[in-house]
């Protein structure tokens, strides 16, 4: 008995002296891989970001490739097992018939038709980036088609939509966070730092933005936009308004800890040395907040991802030929596709998918900020 508890007094001793000695980003960690949703909604972003980074390769077709032959084509379901047995993955081909009365395509499986699929294979070309030259896509198939998630109204892969459109609809969040994170921390820190008539001036400015509904808001700065901006100017347009809308409450939290920093004790001494004002608050005072920054910015990018989805969605934000999933959602603003094509719905379980990681992952965040809770 006396062994057993020197053993772990031994062991609880250790345990202090390694935190004791750990910098505070691994305090974060250890405390943040606690939170298993927070380290699967990790790794399912990290996912959602390579798709987005690689879609040329990822993607098993040309997102803009039509195929009338396969117009509003169901999806086809992969399959393991043939004959009782587990065999390479593999899809059945399709059989089109129309209805003698609607003319409407009727898609049935055809089982005489079987395309296993390869990894690696070659398809479209394409420029990754738009420098390397490749034709070697990650899935696909040599013979047939392969629409696991079907096709759209022109016969186009939703799948590899879907996949093009990750790369803009998750980067127009990171960029307008970071936009959002400048204003809101140079306005915020001015505000708290200098009080007085300053502090006033900038919060009844953040007061007007938030008392503005955000989607009327958001609607009436998009609609502005000229029409004959080309998609790349449409897409940093979007994110600066997006970004003009969201930084208030990162402000006013930057304000209050701005605040009650001043009167930290290292601050003072950091002003009685005789550092400059630009000193104390970059050295001094911000690194103080960059936990608490990053769990703000997490939490922020899904409102984003959502405001360009929403704005995508009711034509007024990024429009065809470019590829988001607010823009691709547009196809199913009525009732015949909900009905008919279900799924054309899908880039909004990626939507869904994507707001709940990062909430997950903000609020992983939020709890590993004490970094002594361990």
């Amino acid at each position: 008995m006396y062994m057993q508890n020197n053993s772990l007094n031994k062991r609880m001793d250790e345990k202090a002296e390694k935190i004791y000695y750990a910098s505070e980003a691994k305090l974060i960690w250890w405390r943040f891989k606690k939170n298993k949703l927070a380290i699967i909604g990790m790794i399912i972003l990290i996912i959602l970001y390579a798709l987005g980074i690689f879609c040329e390769f990822f993607a098993p077709y040309n997102p803009n490739k039509l195929n009338s032959a396969y117009v509003y084509a169901p999806p086809q379901r992969i399959r393991i097992i043939r004959e009782g047995k587990l065999v390479q993955p593999y899809v059945y081909g399709y059989k089109m018939t129309r209805d003698p009365k609607t003319l409407q395509r009727i898609y049935t499986t055809d089982e005489s038709k079987i395309y296993p699929l390869k990894f690696f294979i070659e398809g479209d070309p394409y420029k990754l980036w738009g420098i390397w030259e490749s034709n070697i896509h990650f899935v696909g198939v040599e013979d047939g088609v392969f629409f696991p998630f079907g096709t759209d109204r022109m016969g186009r892969d939703v799948l590899s939509r879907i996949i093009f459109g990750t790369r803009i609809s998750t980067t127009i969040g990171l960029v307008g966070v970071l936009i959002s994170l400048l204003i809101g921390t140079v306005l915020g820190g001015i505000s708290g730092y200098y009080g007085g008539s300053v502090d006033f001036v900038i919060q009844r400015i953040i007061e007007i933005i938030k008392s503005i509904p955000t989607i009327p808001l958001w609607m009436a700065l998009a609609a502005a936009l000229p029409r004959y901006m080309t998609q790349l100017q449409r897409y940093f347009a979007i994110t600066v308004i997006l970004s003009l809308v969201g930084w208030t409450d990162l402000a006013r939290v930057i304000r209050s800890k701005f605040i009650i920093l001043k009167n930290e004790d290292f601050v003072v001494a950091a002003q009685l040395a005789g550092a400059r004002q630009t000193r104390v608050i970059f050295r001094h005072m911000l690194p103080s907040l960059t936990s608490h920054m990053i769990v703000s910015i997490t939490l922020s990018i899904p409102g984003m991802i959502l405001g360009e989805t929403g704005l995508s969605f009711l034509g007024l934000g990024l429009q065809s030929p470019a590829i988001s999933w607010g823009v691709l959602l547009q196809e199913a603003q009525n009732v015949r596709t909900v009905a008919l094509q279900p799924w054309l719905m899908l880039p909004a379980m990626f939507v869904i998918i994507t707001v709940l990681c990062f909430n997950f992952v903000g609020d992983g965040l939020r709890d590993a900020a004490d970094p002594y809770k361990i």
